[in-house]
């Protein structure tokens, strides 16, 4: 009866694991199903197997894909990215590139912050890639999702430069303030964001008192702001012109 029983539990252990042509085969169905039951280390460890044991098999570049979205499933983020560029370097026409690529912005831009006061190079990380989706494969699904990831990431970038902008031409510092609001002309494209780099560049010069640059940037500027912006650039090109 116990042999019996015994026999039972193996058969019934034998026929839960997957069936496969080959080993490798066998390895990645057992690493698809422990990911879909989120059991990650197993899941690695199976693919490694594959990795290391058969290497030249079919299965061989899907696993390292799959090793790529195990880890961005992990929230492993920074290491996500660094696999997924690993493997468009290696299989650049791979049929799933364009998946491949959203998955690599994607991994930068989970790392994007909270807040602006911190480090954003990941956001400019994520636009490089999500703009490679937008002009490589305009027409896939995940165009919709990197126009809306793009826009946002733009706009904590120009909140960071107006802030450090900001904050120079409260403390005096003209010229760096100067600087970084000019860099915001050439970097950023939003009307509200310009009309105030527009504004806050001739203010800047005129504290500086260089005269003649602060009625070039006038002259420069004063027909692409609004009405209520150019009232207040009026007195300061009358004083430019007094001093000079």
């Amino acid at each position: 009866m116990k042999f019996l029983v015994l026999l039972l539990i193996i058969a019934a252990c034998s026929s839960d694991k997957p069936k496969g042509r080959t080993e490798a085969e066998v390895l990645f169905k057992e690493a698809e199903e422990l990911v879909a039951a989120d059991r990650f280390i197993l899941a690695t460890e199976k693919l490694n197997a594959i990795k290391t044991q058969h290497p030249y098999s079919f299965y061989a570049t899907p696993a390292e894909l799959m090793q790529a979205d195990v880890l961005f499933l992990q929230e492993s983020y920074v290491e996500s990215a660094a696999a997924y560029l690993l493997f468009r370097d290696f299989h650049p026409r791979h049929e799933k590139i364009a998946y491949v690529i959203f998955r690599i912005a994607e991994s930068f831009y989970k790392q994007i912050p909270d807040t602006i006061d911190r480090d954003l190079e990941p956001a400019l990380e994520a636009i490089k890639y999500y703009d490679e989706i937008m002009t490589k494969y305009p027409d896939s699904s995940y165009k919709k999702d990197a126009e809306k990831r793009i826009s946002r990431a733009k706009k904590m970038l120009r909140q960071k430069d107006q802030y450090i902008a900001d904050f120079y031409f409260k403390t005096d510092k003209f010229a760096p303030a100067r600087y970084w609001y000019l860099d915001m002309l050439e970097n950023h494209q939003d009307p509200s964001t310009r009309k105030h780099a527009m504004l806050r560049t001739i203010l800047a010069t005129y504290e500086l008192k260089e005269w003649q640059p602060c009625l070039d940037y006038i002259e420069k500027f004063y027909q692409l702001v609004d009405k209520e912006t150019q009232s207040e650039i009026k007195s300061v090109k009358d004083t430019c012109k007094k001093e000079l």
